[in-house]
């Protein structure tokens, strides 16, 4: 990540938390990215607990999803997310 994409994120970051956000948003999911495990974990540890962090763009599995969530993001945005409970479901039934 470059140093000027860091900056940028603290200074939105500090500006986010002085509005009292509820939560903050990698992207729309509609780009040519999407949402990446540097980019959640640096958005949860910019705003902290206390608001939300919605990963969207490119989570289409359920491992997809848990990696996101171990990120730091309490909020995803899956165009699959059918397919993702429907994988959830599969693997409650074999136990897995």
């Amino acid at each position: 990540m470059s140093r000027w994409w860091l900056i940028c994120c603290v200074v939105w970051g500090v500006r986010v938390c002085s509005v009292r956000a509820d939560f903050v948003k990698n992207s729309t999911g509609f780009g040519p990215g999407g949402a990446t495990v540097e980019d959640v974990e640096l958005m949860r540890r910019v705003v902290g607990a206390e608001i939300g962090v919605k990963a969207a763009g490119g989570i289409r599995t359920l491992k997809d999803a848990r990696v996101m969530i171990q990120a730091g993001a309490n909020r995803l945005g899956a165009s699959a997310g059918v397919t993702i409970l429907h994988e959830t479901r599969e693997k409650e039934h074999n136990h897995e």
